[in-house]
């Protein structure tokens, strides 16, 4: 989780203009992409040493963003480096989708050969099964030497 400050730097952009797009534009940040922290968990992110100067609490209770909220807040805002990290991610998307169309038959011969070895599978633990008991065989028991007596044994 990233939290807006952090974000804000990042696309270079202030903390209120970065909720201000975000609340604008809420429908685009469900809660598994961006939430607001509560007051608790706010606190807790503070150093208990540390003294705050006088105006420098927060008054609005920060965001946090999952990786879909960053890239999404990519979208949304209009600075040079959210344009900038926007191209980039949708040239990222692009090219993986290229990889994957073009390399879409070796994708295939590993599903085949994963198939075979599932299918070998058994195969392969039976040869090593006979292995183990040639290595080791099991050790008859042996018959006792000695003086009997009768009713004993």
């Amino acid at each position: 989780m990233v939290l807006d400050k952090d974000l804000a730097a990042l696309y270079g952009v202030t903390t209120r203009r970065l909720k201000e797009q975000v609340r604008r534009n809420i429908s685009r940040f469900p809660e598994d992409f961006m939430f607001l922290l509560t007051r608790k968990e706010t606190n807790s992110l503070r150093s208990p040493f540390a003294t705050l100067k006088r105006g420098t609490d927060a008054k609005y209770m920060p965001f946090a963003s999952s990786e879909h909220g960053v890239l999404m807040l990519s979208s949304v805002l209009n600075s040079e480096q959210a344009i900038q990290m926007n191209t980039q991610i949708m040239r990222i998307f692009s090219r993986m989708s290229d990889v994957a169309l073009n390399n879409k038959h070796i994708l295939l011969k590993l599903e085949q050969f994963e198939k075979k070895v599932n299918k070998n599978d058994d195969d392969v633990q039976l040869i090593f099964k006979y292995v183990m008991h040639i290595l080791n065989p099991p050790v008859k028991p042996r018959k006792r030497i000695g003086f009997k007596i009768k009713g004993s044994e």
